[in-house]
């Protein structure tokens, strides 16, 4: 600072050091500041990773409310008759009628 100047030293060192304390803190303000941005953008994702939890547990809840609705809406029998054609467990009985049916046909040595 250059002397001497027309305005008294005790308030130019009184400004002198206030704007040094500013320019002090600014980078503890600027931390502050971004750490509370951080911290608030966290809460936001652990807030909308509850709610798509929230809303997968209730897809859930009502997929498996419909599939017991299927269960219970179908008749047995069809059920049965659907489960024989997707197993395939009357082949037998059906390859055992039909060469009983072509026997039958074959005529008879004693004839």
């Amino acid at each position: 600072m250059a002397f001497p100047t027309a305005v008294n030293n005790q308030i130019t060192d009184a400004v002198t050091q206030s704007n040094v304390k500013v320019i002090g803190e600014a980078p503890a303000f600027a931390m502050g500041s971004i750490f509370q941005a951080a911290a608030h953008s966290t809460g936001i994702l652990f807030e909308n990773a509850v709610s798509s939890q929230q809303q997968q547990n209730s897809l859930s809840l009502a997929a498996a409310n419909q599939g017991v609705m299927q269960i219970y809406s179908v008749d047995t029998t069809a059920a049965a008759g659907a489960t024989e054609k997707v197993a395939q467990t009357g082949v037998a009985d059906n390859l055992t009628s039909l060469l009983t049916v072509l026997t039958s046909f074959k005529p008879s040595p004693y004839a």
